[in-house]
């Protein structure tokens, strides 16, 4: 093979694209794939990871730019401090990657707690959604309900302290049915478990901020996809703040729909992209 000569190296440096969205400070990690006219936002859910959507990148990069990232606190993204973590930051930490990729127009797909992540960025910044995906995950406040009539946040759970690890993976394992294949659970579990604890519990206490879950209304089109296992919603319940909305359920999957099935999950998405001209 040919070496390059040290001027030739620095040429192809200077070409490369250097990664430097930041958000707060914060760097942050994310990949492209493709370079499709249109692009495609992949959002993981808590203490997950860019990994979540890798049966997804193949198949989309064909048509599509496809954009996967790693919110603070979480895969190769830097932290924030510990009493910083908010849905607000990482919808503003998907903001600075789309402006750094300069792609205007996105759909956001957002897995688990990537869907109120999707949510919150399509409050502030509408005019950049040309439609949101939430996988196994609330879209709206009628999905999201709070226990109490005087609007205080669910009781989540608490995962700091000496056993926070080990409720973790109780959790986590519950996600799973009989059907989830091996190799997903394994997967799975080393990406969550990997999660700093600090993460664990910013981002869990982020998720039931009751600001977050504030009845607004969604005008772009959303195509929920839930696992088997989920509860389907009320269509007309969610239509009330959320015109366009669409549902299906993939059965025989647990949480991790995208990774336990991905052909059809991917055939659904895909469905969607094209009934709406993406």
């Amino acid at each position: 093979m040919k070496r390059l000569s040290v001027g030739l190296l620095l040429v192809v440096a200077a070409l490369s694209p250097v990664f430097a969205a930041t958000v707060d400070g914060i760097p942050l990690h994310y990949s492209t794939h493709g370079t499709g006219p249109a692009t495609l936002v992949f959002v993981h859910g808590w203490t997950c990871d860019e990994s979540s959507w890798a049966a997804q990148i193949e198949p989309f990069a064909e048509r599509y730019r496809v954009v996967t990232v790693d919110l603070p606190g979480h895969g190769q993204s830097g932290a924030p401090a510990a009493d910083a973590f908010s849905i607000d930051l990482f919808a503003h930490a998907v903001e600075a990657v789309r402006a750094e990729i300069g792609a205007e127009s996105i759909v956001l797909i957002g897995h688990s707690m990537g869907a109120p992540v999707i949510r919150q960025y399509a409050r502030h910044y509408p005019r950049h959604v040309a439609a949101l995906v939430p996988v196994d995950g609330p879209i709206s406040a009628a999905v999201f309900v709070f226990p109490t009539s005087d609007g205080a946040p669910p009781q989540l759970p608490d995962f700091s302290g000496p056993q926070g690890r080990e409720m973790r993976e109780a959790m986590v394992r519950g996600m799973f049915t009989p059907d989830t294949p091996p190799a997903v659970e394994a997967h799975v579990l080393e990406m969550m478990l990997s999660a700093p604890q600090e993460t664990a519990v910013g981002a869990m206490q982020a998720i039931g901020d009751p600001e977050l879950w504030a009845d607004v209304t969604i005008p772009m089109p959303v195509y929920a996809v839930y696992a088997g296992t989920a509860e389907m919603p009320s269509l007309e319940a969610v239509r009330q703040s959320v015109p366009e909305f669409e549902a299906v359920q993939i059965e025989g999957t647990g949480h991790f729909l995208m990774m336990e099935k991905p052909d059809e999950f991917n055939a659904r998405l895909d469905g969607f992209l094209r009934r709406i001209g993406f």
